[in-house]
């Protein structure tokens, strides 16, 4: 009996001691990453490169096929072990010429001019544009109440604003959103010639917000816009005082046919399982306002330092990690579904994937997408990451583009970088180079890293793969 317990205490021991070693390592690897990232990382100014030399980056546009080539050439550049492009068909949609927005013959104002774009993918008004008056509404069940006989001839005015007291601002994105995706829709049932959207902002300024509507099926398509927030509270309290208010504004966008363009994949390969998966990836296409910067420059160049950086630290990954840059994620998800879509077909084993698009400010931690057994794992991991800050693995959405992935038993994650100063420019001529910190970028950059070396040193889930259940 003793010579039983003796032995059962030296294997406590021992394991006490494996795991000790092993959580040593980790720290030591963690801080080798943080400190290669911080001292030597390439994210910032390949950022720069993106935004100057390319630009925006609609889908479909000749800077979106600039963007494919200027990844393409950075990966190769670095010597990744094989750079590969997958051809996906995309929507191209185009702004036209100049926009235009007016309160017309105010009796306070008289006609004044306001702020306004375009929403990706509406139609737009031609010469002529459209003149009628404003009815507004913050929800579809108020639109609903108004009906066709209020509606009918008139242009609806969404004044839903983002909830300030949402301390997550992606939330408040979330509660305001239906009204510009599903708003022209929802007032074309009712007769309406055309749409006002309030901007999907934090922020109280004059600069309009883009970002894609999506028009049902058999519904007549009319014109589109966003409007800036300042302008949006201005039109609401002039509507209070004369609510036959006429507005009229002039958008010359339309939709092409698709065109071929790609998403651009970077790979490491793994030494002991090559056939599993880890991907971390970030969006490539943007808005064609500004440059995207934050959305979703960061996460692009986000994915492409994980790689560079494990490289460079001439680590050799168990599993393959690829760096998927994503086309079309703002108009289209198109590039998300083609990924997914090629997985299954090749019987890929994919791990994990990591999304960045939530911008490149100071990062918080990850949201977790991922089984119950993976969970658990990644909240162990957590004092690996306490001393940087990164405090937050809670449950929650990942990333759109890597979503179609899901249904395939992956275990999605996404990166949360502090939310506050996030929507003040998103999808708005303000998301700029300029505004990106170089060191909360590579802050980004790290976590990502230290993440994606975690999950391939010790795996993840074991309803995922057979060898990560032997190595936890």
């Amino acid at each position: 009996m003793k010579k039983i317990q003796l032995l059962i205490i030296c294997l406590l021991s021992a394991t006490i001691t494996l795991s000790w070693a092993q959580s040593q390592d980790n720290a030591e690897m963690v801080r080798q990453v943080y400190d290669e990232i911080l001292l030597r990382g390439e994210a910032y100014d390949n950022l720069r490169s993106l935004c100057k030399d390319v630009g925006g980056r609609v889908s479909g546009s000749p800077e979106a096929a600039a963007a494919v080539e200027w990844g393409r050439q950075l990966m190769q550049q670095y010597g990744f072990d094989s750079v590969f492009l997958q051809p996906v068909m995309v929507p191209h949609w185009v702004r036209g010429k100049q926009e235009v927005g007016r309160i017309v013959n105010s009796k306070k104002l008289g006609t004044h001019e306001v702020n306004i774009t375009a929403l990706g993918n509406a139609v737009g008004t031609g010469d002529k544009g459209v003149l009628a008056e404003v009815v507004e509404v913050h929800t579809f069940e108020e639109l609903a109440d108004l009906g066709e006989s209020k509606v009918k001839g008139k242009i609806v005015f969404f004044n839903r604003p983002m909830d300030q007291t949402q301390i997550q601002t992606g939330a408040a994105y979330g509660l305001a959103g239906n009204q510009r995706r599903g708003g022209p829709s929802e007032a074309a049932k009712y007769g309406a010639v055309g749409t006002i959207v309030r901007s999907l902002s934090t922020a109280f300024d004059d600069y309009p917000h883009t970002g894609s509507t999506v028009y049902s099926f058999n519904i007549p398509k009319i014109p589109a816009v966003a409007i800036s927030t300042n302008d949006a509270d201005l039109l609401s309290d002039i509507l209070k005082e004369e609510p036959n208010l006429s507005f009229y504004f002039e958008t010359h966008c339309q939709m092409l046919d698709d065109v071929l363009s790609y998403n651009v994949v970077g790979e490491l390969r793994g030494s002991e399982y090559p056939e599993e998966y880890i991907v971390v990836g970030g969006h490539l296409d943007s808005w064609d306002l500004a440059e995207g910067a934050h959305d979703d420059g960061a996460g692009v160049v986000h994915s492409i330092e994980v790689l560079r950086a494990l490289k460079a630290m001439n680590y050799q990954p168990k599993r393959t990690l690829r760096t998927v840059l994503f086309m079309n994620e703002e108009n289209g998800l198109a590039g998300g579904k083609k990924y997914a879509e090629l997985a299954e077909e090749n019987n890929e084993n994919h791990l994990a994937a990591i999304e960045s698009d939530a911008g490149g400010f100071t990062p918080r931690g990850f949201s977790l997408d991922v089984s119950e057994i993976a969970y658990e794992q990644i909240q162990s991991w957590k004092p690996l990451f306490a001393s940087y800050d990164l405090h937050k693995f809670d449950r929650g959405g990942s990333g759109a583009d890597i979503s179609a992935l899901k249904p395939q038993g992956v275990e999605l994650l996404g990166l949360r970088p502090d939310s506050q100063r996030y929507f003040d420019m998103h999808h708005s001529e303000l998301d700029v180079f300029e505004i990106v910190n170089r060191r909360e970028l590579l802050l980004g950059a790290a976590a990502m890293t230290s993440l994606v070396y975690l999950i391939d040193q010790h795996g993840l889930s074991s309803s995922t793969s057979s060898s990560a259940g032997t190595e936890r």
